[in-house]
């Protein structure tokens, strides 16, 4: 597999077959690949070398709700984002399009 320059996190294999990409983040992979047989050989190779376990098909990453469909994936952040709400106190603030008069001139001299 071929390490991503962009991201360190993420390798990736490309062959005529099909493309894997591999998400790792902490203690949790995350693989995905249009053939199923590079699946199941990633698998069988992590689990050889690694003790894992398989949760089956992605539901929820790092705040992300996943949802898979023959029609493609749907993610979601509204669980994530419904619980820093909850976790900050503002469940029931009134949302406004500019939280803030756009006009206001910011010091680092004035207030907090």
């Amino acid at each position: 597999m071929t390490h991503s320059e962009a991201d360190h996190s993420v390798f990736y294999r490309h062959s005529r077959v099909g493309s894997i990409y591999l998400l790792v983040y902490v203690d949790d992979v995350v693989r995905t690949s249009n053939d199923n047989h590079d699946i199941s050989q990633i698998k069988q190779h992590i689990c050889h070398h690694f003790q894992t376990k398989d949760l089956s098909k992605l539901r929820y990453f790092l705040g992300i709700k996943v949802a898979q469909s023959n029609n493609g994936i749907v993610i979601s952040q509204r669980k994530y984002a419904l619980e820093i709400s909850e976790e900050t106190g503002l469940m029931n603030s009134k949302s406004v399009i500019t939280p803030m008069d756009p006009n206001t001139k910011l010091l680092p001299s004035q207030g907090e």
